[in-house]
């Protein structure tokens, strides 16, 4: 092989290589790759060939590689449930579906910016449809799960290696959307209690999955795995029975910061090395998001009729925020 026939790959540019992770799927700092390895989904189901100093085409498996049906499952899926939510908001507008609901707080005194519409079935809609970026990623993370099925048991990755975690993140992410989703559609007290549940949810997967990776296995024969989605869904289960008899912003406070520590433990290790860009991107859009919530909030954002509501760009920033701290866990490499 040719060295023209090998493209070499900024080394320094993270909005050249978030890029690529876009189009193509794949990491590309410090490598060498073929432009053929790019066309071929299932030539290395977790990275992309690099060439070493012979010519000799090798895998390095990063966890960055998005075959093309996971786009199709993801973006897909998540069409369908727009189309369905957008025809059933043109059907049911004006009947009042949510009457017979007990109503939460925020229907009476409404803590954001969007105006309500009391008769319709999304009473709230910037702020019930952003909801779908959580669904958007969570399928990719169930898509990547399934397609780690395929994955070299050796792989540096721990999160490849255990691809029932990347399918329980997903799920969790999933019910994260369509949880919010419904509060924010209806402005119901049940949906209230599963809206703030099921924040904690993607949060304590990426807990186990830290955990997991200190101590992957109990003994010899029994992987650690098993164990970590139970501790998730008991305590998912917990937390949406007793949401009312603690602060969810204590809770939430104390799993973002637990979940920060956690990375920045692991990426303290010498043992593997991971990519703290993505921690930093995904402090970013937390700060970001954050910022834009406390402005919805202080009704200093956005007009009530705007598509483009604080509260919505929440919800697209902290998706964003979820899914870089899910790549981080993906990004094992053995020290350079």
């Amino acid at each position: 092989m040719s060295q023209l026939e090998m493209n070499t790959i900024d080394r320094n540019g993270f909005a050249h290589a978030l890029l690529s992770h876009l189009i193509y799927g794949h990491r590309t700092r410090n490598q060498l790759y073929t432009p053929a390895s790019l066309l071929c989904s299932d030539w290395c189901p977790n990275g992309i060939a690099k060439v070493n100093q012979t010519g000799e085409a090798t895998t390095l498996c990063r966890g960055y590689h998005f075959p093309l049906w996971i786009h199709g499952f993801a973006w897909g899926s998540s069409l369908l449930l727009l189309i369905a939510i957008a025809l059933g908001s043109s059907v049911y507008r004006g009947r009042g579906v949510w009457q017979d609901w007990t109503e939460s707080r925020e229907l009476r005194r409404p803590a954001y910016t969007e105006r309500i519409h009391l008769d319709d079935l999304l009473r709230t809609r910037a702020n019930s449809y952003s909801n779908l970026a959580y669904c958007i990623l969570g399928l990719y993370a169930i898509g990547l799960g399934w397609n780690d099925r395929k994955s070299d048991v050796n792989s540096k990755s721990y999160l490849v290696r255990t691809p029932a975690l990347s399918c329980l993140f997903g799920v969790a992410c999933c019910y994260l959307g369509v949880s919010s989703g419904l509060f924010h559609a209806s402005l119901t007290r049940f949906g209230q209690q599963l809206d703030v549940a099921s924040m904690y949810s993607p949060l304590l997967t990426i807990l186990v999955i830290s955990l997991g990776r200190s101590k992957p296995s109990i003994s010899e024969k029994l992987p650690a795995w098993p164990f970590g989605i139970l501790v998730v869904l008991v305590a998912s289960w917990l937390l949406f029975q007793y949401k009312w008899s603690m602060s969810s912003t204590h809770v939430l406070g104390t799993l973002i910061i637990a979940t920060g520590l956690f990375a920045l433990v692991d990426q303290s290790r010498r043992i593997r090395e991971r990519d703290g860009r993505w921690l930093i991107a995904s402090s970013l859009a937390l700060a970001l998001a954050v910022g834009c919530r406390e402005l919805d909030i202080a009704k200093r954002f956005s007009d009530p009729d705007a598509w483009f509501q604080g509260h919505a760009v929440w919800h697209l920033l902290t998706s964003i925020s979820l899914g870089c701290i899910y790549l981080y866990h993906r990004s094992d490499a053995q020290p350079t």
